[in-house]
């Protein structure tokens, strides 16, 4: 609990309407999308602008008050869940879309504003950004800033990352810096700005971005892919990239993936076969019908048994609108979701999806697998019950076995969804202890009171998954 004084600081730096503590408010902001993590804060905060956070940060360093930085909460490895307690700071009042600079092909946010709508202010114009998220319906430009997004269109376009071109950022002390800016080079000192992006809100505080635009592309098709063998499938996204095609999205999403999908979106999605691909190119229109149907050859030589491009944009959209659905269609079979995410190069995709399906066999365990096959991200996910401790306890098992099996192959514990607080004690496995120093050094430099966002990135211990409450 905040002390009596602490709490009147706040309420004079943002107003009364501004600061809850009650007890139904702390619970809405207890937890993310996350299974298993629930911890209360001590109060919510609604800054206005910069100044406002500044002068938040600096009360909160002086009294050592942990901060969590919070966007629409779609966080999967626990990010913003405040296990530490403290405040979280929430970004609803700033979350404008400060301007489109067509000269400069940049959109200038604040962290609060949703993803889908500045990607619909900005194709308005005529332009383009690119990062697309699952969640970006719901989810913030801050959030994905902080963790880095990725999304179906990562392989050609890459992830949020790749689009920042400048910060404002208030450090743990309180200062405010700006890094980059509307430049097409800068090489003035560290790149502080790829620092931050990614960094979990445990280096600094984002309140302003601005991001790279590109012209939005002249046509895109879509076709669907059909195998009867996972390793048909994989190997397919090796040729395609082999024969030099990068393809705008190449998914993956395997047989009982397909069956959830296809009872909740119905839209005719096959589900007698092994896996499909998921395929979109965009450009030039004779480029992207050149690529269409060389892509159409190469999957129909690696003994697809049915190609099919969409007839129309609205069967475009819906094929990705039920992918991007996945989480949720596969969320209605059993109370507790676990979506992982790990990374293989892509030539190893059909090792990986066997592994995984090895794993959950040994482990008996249900997991359906589905991801950016294109960039070797695959998401397998276990639906459970967390009310069965048995059985939770060999989900662990199970995903622990799949990330060291990705790290073996040459992969990472996470390409998109972040380390959090639930991948914490896996990071060494990638990184080994002196990358885990160094990275501590680097947090020390910027925060050595540990207010911002504490217990993420860095393990407490070596328990896997935790439940915690207050």
């Amino acid at each position: 609990m905040l002390a009596n004084d602490i709490k009147e600081a706040l309420v004079n730096i943002v107003g009364k309407e501004n600061v809850t503590d009650s007890k139904a408010s702390l619970l809405v902001y207890s937890y993310d999308a996350t299974p298993q993590f629930q911890s209360l804060p001590d109060a919510v905060i609604s800054p206005r602008n910069t100044q406002e956070v500044s002068e938040i940060v600096k009360l909160c360093n002086e009294y050592k008050v942990p901060i969590v930085p919070r966007g629409s909460g779609t966080n999967l490895a626990a990010g913003t869940c405040p296990t530490s307690g403290g405040i979280v700071l929430l970004f609803n009042r700033m979350n404008k879309l400060l301007e489109i600079d067509e000269s400069n092909l940049t959109v200038t946010v604040q962290p609060g504003i949703v993803t889908q709508t500045m990607i619909n202010e900005v194709e308005k114009r005529g332009l383009f950004y690119p990062p697309d998220p699952s969640s970006m319906k719901i989810s913030t430009i801050g959030g994905n800033l902080n963790e880095n997004s990725g999304g179906l269109r990562g392989l050609k376009y890459g992830v949020t990352r790749d689009y920042v071109l400048g910060l404002e950022v208030v450090l743990p002390n309180g200062e405010i810096i700006r890094t980059g800016g509307k430049l097409a080079k800068d090489v003035a000192g560290y790149d502080l700005t790829r620092l931050f992006v990614g960094s979990e809100g445990t280096l600094g505080i984002i309140t302003e971005a601005t991001l790279k635009l590109i012209p939005m592309p002249e046509t895109k098709k879509t076709l669907l892919a059909q195998y009867d063998s996972l390793e048909a499938a994989a190997e397919t996204v090796s040729a395609i990239i082999a024969n030099k095609i990068i393809p705008t999205t190449l998914e993956f999403l395997d047989q009982p993936t397909l069956q959830v999908v296809e009872d909740f979106a119905k839209i005719g999605l096959p589900t007698d076969v092994e896996a499909v691909l998921l395929i979109e190119q965009d450009g030039p229109a004779e480029v992207v019908e050149r690529d269409i149907v060389k892509i159409a050859e190469i999957c129909t030589q690696q003994k697809a048994i049915n190609v099919q491009v969409a007839n129309s944009d609205e069967e475009a959209h819906d094929l990705k609108e039920a992918r991007r659905t996945a989480l949720s269609a596969l969320a209605r079979l059993k109370p507790t979701t676990i979506l992982e995410d790990a990374t293989v190069p892509r030539s190893e995709i059909a090792t990986m999806v066997n592994a995984i399906n090895e794993i959950a066999e040994k482990y008996d365990v249900t997991i359906c697998t589905f991801g950016h096959a294109g960039d070797g991200n695959l998401h397998p996910t276990c639906i459970t019950d967390v009310r069965n401790e048995a059985e939770i306890k060999r989900v662990e098992q199970a995903f622990e076995e799949i990330f060291a099996k990705a790290i073996s192959l040459g992969g990472t514990i996470t390409g998109e969804h972040g380390v959090g607080e639930v991948k914490a004690p896996y990071l060494e496995m990638k990184l080994g202890s002196a990358g885990i120093e160094i990275m501590k050094q680097v947090k020390q430099a910027f925060d050595p009171n540990h207010i911002m966002n504490p217990g993420k990135i860095f393990a407490k211990d070596k328990r896997k998954r935790v439940v915690t409450g207050q």
